[in-house]
């Protein structure tokens, strides 16, 4: 069951929180001073479906090259601010449709007011980040390490400041690479705080375990109910975070649209390259517009029953194999032509 009664914050061009649709995220893994790369990234990151994208802005440059990427790309943009209060002040000036800040590490409460003085001028709303890994000393030794309850504290903490200083345009991010930390972490302060979450399992790792962490940790949370934004961190490839957040939604029952595609564990009947034919039949269909299941099956002797769930399958046997719609076997074709028919059923879909 989703939190209807978070707060609706409005990112750009995009409103989250409220029961509205939980929106991807990525970031971007290019110099953002570098215009060209940055904007070429966002808009392949568009293209597979990322709908706010953040980019680090660790110098004043970085901080004006805001200006111009914005003018080039469709979806919110989020300057990532650590340590330097006055570049998560330029950045606003440069077009941020949201920031996000440790108010722990922008220095005093000063420095924090003039960010939210900015923040509150423009209307540009502030996501407040805490990690596991910057948790204050004294909340360390408070709970005896560091415990989602210290992390949820933490938080809390900011998001108080910046209330007190008359601004509640906010956004909640607590993040920990301990998936069991992480999830107890969210479900703590959602008793507490009404704003939207942000949620992802912080520096999960390369592709197959960041996958893995993202997927029991994200999954388990979205299922309770809890995130509004989503971010798949993966050391990769930031486009490889967006394909990994939609098939988690879509999981989950949380996002329609798009192809599906299921297909068997390999087994001693295969007779085909099935991990290479599923992969295949996994890259072609990502840009044709359908809400239906595609299975890629193994052999012709189980194929045809283990598809009947999918609209559409395929099943490969010695040099040939069959097309097969609802469990039933429609045409038999050449091995090497079997992609391609599938291909082309697809493209007349519903004609």
């Amino acid at each position: 069951m989703r939190r209807e009664k978070t707060k609706e914050i409005r990112i750009g061009n995009r409103v989250i929180g409220g029961g509205n649709p939980i929106a991807i995220q990525s970031m971007t893994n290019t110099k953002t001073e570098d215009v060209q790369a940055t904007v070429e990234q966002i808009l392949a990151l568009e293209k597979a479906g990322c709908e706010i994208v953040r980019c680090a802005v660790p110098t004043t440059e970085a901080a004006e090259a805001l200006k111009e990427i914005k003018k080039q790309i469709h979806i919110p943009l989020v300057a990532d601010i650590h340590f330097d209060y006055r570049l998560a002040i330029k950045a606003i000036e440069n077009g941020a449709d949201k920031i996000r800040i440790n108010p722990g590490n922008i220095g005093d409460v000063s420095r924090v007011k003039a960010v939210v003085d900015k923040a509150k001028e423009y209307g540009v709303p502030i996501r407040v980040g805490v990690n596991s890994g910057s948790l204050e000393k004294n909340l360390i030794e408070k709970y005896g390490g560091v415990t989602a309850e210290g992390i949820v504290e933490s938080a809390l903490d900011k998001v108080h400041m910046i209330e007190n200083m008359g601004y509640d345009n906010l956004v909640v991010s607590i993040k920990s690479s301990d998936v069991l930390m992480c999830i107890k972490a969210h479900q703590l302060i959602s008793e507490q705080c009404q704003y939207p979450l942000h949620i992802g399992i912080t520096e999960s790792g390369t592709l197959l375990s960041g996958n893995i962490k993202s997927s029991v940790g994200l999954g388990i949370m979205l299922y309770e109910g809890l995130g509004d934004t989503i971010r798949v961190s993966l050391t990769g490839d930031p486009l490889e975070e967006i394909k990994s957040a939609k098939l988690i939604l879509k999981s989950l029952g949380l996002r329609k649209g798009g192809i599906e595609v299921v297909s068997c564990p390999t087994c001693g009947r295969t007779k085909i390259d099935l991990i290479g034919l599923a992969n295949q039949v996994e890259n072609m269909v990502e840009d044709i517009p359908l809400d239906i299941k595609v299975a890629v099956m193994g052999c012709v002797v189980n194929g045809p029953g283990e598809a009947k769930e999918a609209d559409i399958g395929i099943a490969g046997g010695i040099g040939e194999g069959l097309l097969i719609k609802k469990g039933e076997i429609v045409k038999k074709v050449k091995e090497e032509e079997l992609l391609e028919t599938l291909r082309q059923e697809l493209l007349n879909w519903g004609q």
